[in-house]
């Protein structure tokens, strides 16, 4: 692995409107799932009327990734904020139907479609 197995796979956070686009980058696993999870949980903390998870960087997610996102999906209900996914690569995108995660989560093609 060839990224600090520490290092937040969160890359960045930004406000569009009201908003909240977090990038994600690297491989989310056993190792970085519990701080992309509270990474997650903190936005929901920030009272966004939607959250848009950007995963075009991620390579690779093994479950331990999948269940922050459905901890992060449950919060978000709870709150009342919007969750969608988007940029999902082909491998993530499998993991997500394999599960059948996708008919569960909002998955769309490109931001401009999350945010609209």
């Amino acid at each position: 692995m060839n990224q600090d197995s520490h290092s937040s796979p969160v890359q960045s956070e930004r406000w569009v409107g009201r908003a909240t686009v977090v990038e994600v980058a690297g491989d989310i696993d056993l190792h970085r799932s519990s701080q992309f999870q509270q990474s997650l949980l903190d936005v929901v903390d920030r009272n966004p009327e939607r959250i848009v998870v950007d995963l075009g960087g991620v390579g690779y997610m093994d479950s331990s990734g999948v269940a922050s996102l459905v901890k992060l999906l449950s919060r978000t209900r709870k709150t009342g904020v919007g969750l969608r996914l988007v940029g999902l690569t082909r491998r993530v995108q499998s993991v997500f139907e394999i599960t059948r995660l996708n008919t569960v989560f909002e998955i769309c093609q490109t931001e401009e479609e999350a945010l609209a």
